[in-house]
């Protein structure tokens, strides 16, 4: 039997069918592996008073991205989190209000593995979706979601594909399953999407969603020892420093753990001002929170300031209200 390159198009669409087949097989798969961890995790997101920070890695990260959107967009404030990123400053748009929900196929991706003893640290529970229920990732979980295939529908068993799919399914199970549970009906759907949100955000400005009481400000002379204080407490990850009443300059959790890897045994001779950002990313009250957004997603910042043409603080707007 001739096997050219013509008789293998000629094949396409059965291979294309051989491909749905095996993904719908590994869906009906998942439905044997929901138990009780399963229940653990919808309960723990149902109850959770802040966020749900999804996170991952390559294919993994990318469902997760989904999921985080589907969960917010159905009555679960979500976002995404990429676990290189927690490194840089990320650290501080989570609390110990919030639930990470972390995926990866293995369970033992070196990336995520290094990010749960922070996430552990900060008191934050985590759900875990994997196929290995054995591996450190699942361990370490407060519910672990098993996501377990038979095979890839890759020929060559090795692309992620029906595992991604089964991944992406379960995502949308937590979803739905969470949407029950809150009685979530059409007019709360309406609320996340266009004609309803979406004119709304287009409106809303930074003075509609700005903080601006107990801002975390902090002196430029402020020793760094004292600084991480301040800038817990202010539970915005970062402070403000100011001179007359115009910003100065600013520091992030992130440029605090950057400065004790630096300095080390010097850390605390330091002061704000030797690692404050002097230009932080300003916009006026007036700004649209749809442009807000536009610069936190350039710059890759979680957090702008609010003020006026004299560069006087007004308030901050962070990532986390900006989620309308």
């Amino acid at each position: 039997m001739s096997n050219t390159p013509s008789d293998r198009l000629a094949q396409a669409r059965t291979y294309a069918a051989q491909c749905i087949r095996d993904e719908a097989h590994a869906l009906s798969e998942l439905i044997g592996q929901l138990d009780e961890n399963f229940d653990h995790a919808v309960e723990m997101i149902y109850h959770c008073r802040g966020k749900v920070i999804v996170t991952g890695v390559g294919k993994s990260g990318n469902i997760g991205a989904k999921i985080a959107a589907t969960f917010s967009s159905t009555g679960t404030p979500s976002f995404f989190i990429n676990p290189l990123d927690v490194y840089h400053g990320d650290l501080g748009v989570m609390t110990s209000d919030d639930v990470v929900l972390a995926l990866s196929n293995s369970g033992q991706t070196d990336e995520l593995l290094r990010f749960i003893p922070i996430v552990l640290h900060m008191h934050i529970p985590i759900i875990s979706m994997t196929s290995n229920p054995d591996s450190l990732l699942a361990k370490y979980s407060s519910a672990h979601i098993m996501v377990k295939v038979s095979k890839e529908a890759c020929p060559l068993n090795l692309a992620p594909t029906s595992s991604t799919t089964a991944a992406l399914a379960m995502g949308d199970a937590l979803a739905v399953a969470l949407m029950e549970v809150r009685r979530f009906r059409p007019r709360d759907f309406a609320q996340f999407h266009p004609g309803g949100e979406l004119g709304k955000r287009l409106l809303t400005t930074a003075r509609d969603v700005m903080k601006s009481d107990d801002l975390p400000i902090i002196p430029s002379d402020m020793h760094l020892g004292e600084a991480i204080i301040h800038v817990s407490k202010g539970k915005l990850g970062l402070g403000v420093s100011l001179r007359d009443g115009k910003v100065e300059g600013l520091i992030t959790d992130g440029d605090i753990r950057r400065a004790m890897e630096r300095w080390q045994s010097e850390f605390f001779d330091k002061t704000v001002s030797d690692i404050m950002t002097t230009s932080p990313k300003c916009v006026t009250p007036s700004t649209k929170v749809t442009e807000i957004q536009r610069i936190m997603n350039k710059y890759k910042v979680h957090t702008v300031l609010v003020t006026d043409q004299e560069r006087h603080l007004l308030g901050i707007v962070d990532h986390y209200r900006c989620m309308l």
